[in-house]
This record gives C-alpha cells, sequence and structure tokens, in this order.
C-alpha cells in the first residue's frame, strides 16, 4: 500500500439516521467474529441454496436471489440469533473460546452423537 493511500480517509458509510429517513429500518451490527453475528448464519444459508440452483450464469443469479432470500424460514433466523446471544452471554461472562463452546452447547438439541448409540449418561439412568 502506497503512502497515499494510507493518508485517504476511509469511505465513509451512511448512518441510521439516514437510512431510517428514507422509510426502511436499520439494524447494524457490530463486526465480530461470525458467531457474534447471526446474519452471517443467514447469509450462509442463502449461499448453500445459491450454490444448489446454480448453472454459474448471473441471469441465473437474478432469478434465484429472491427465492434464496426467502427459502429460510423465520423459526430458523430466530434460532441463530437465540445461538447468538448465548455466544455473547458466555463471553461477556470472561469465558474463553473453548468454555463459552461447551456453554452454548449444552444448548445444542443434538445429544447424540450417533443414531446407534446411546451417550453413557443416559444409558447408566436405565441401569439404576
Amino acid at each position: 500500500m502506497s503512502n497515499d493511500q494510507a493518508s485517504e480517509p476511509e469511505p465513509s458509510e451512511p448512518g441510521p439516521e439516514t437510512i431510517e429517513n428514507a422509510g426502511h429500518y436499520c439494524l447494524f451490527l457490530p463486526k465480530y467474529h461470525c458467531e457474534l453475528n447471526f446474519i452471517e448464519y443467514f447469509w450462509g444459508s442463502v449461499a448453500a441454496y445459491l450454490r444448489d440452483h446454480c448453472d454459474y450464469t448471473f441471469d441465473t443469479l437474478k432469478v434465484n436471489l429472491p427465492h434464496a432470500l426467502k427459502s429460510v424460514d423465520i423459526k430458523t433466523i430466530r434460532r441463530w440469533e437465540l445461538r447468538t446471544r448465548r455466544w455473547i452471554s458466555a463471553y461477556r461472562d470472561g469465558l474463553g473460546a473453548k468454555d463459552a463452546q461447551l456453554r452454548v452447547r449444552q444448548f445444542s438439541s443434538r445429544k447424540y452423537k450417533s443414531h446407534r448409540r446411546v451417550p453413557e449418561t443416559l444409558a447408566s439412568q436405565f441401569d439404576s
């Protein structure tokens, strides 16, 4: 990077007031890791839909993008938001990455690692 580029100011982004005055709803999210920004899960799901319905032409992309955006269920988005809140809460409580991951996993609906095995903790309940 040249010195000229380094001294140039960053391009300014419109503030929330500008966007809301134009009649739009504005939600600015902090620039953090994707675990802390649930919109990243949404865009990942949209991108997966587009990859699965793609012939690598711009015209097809223009047709499929509205379908991709609608393909993500609102319940799924709410689950992502709740998961993100759990990550933020874990980090706010001072946990490191591994401990935060363990806390977030406590809320997972996937308790089984295999459909052929029962977890030892569950199996021991039947032994008593």
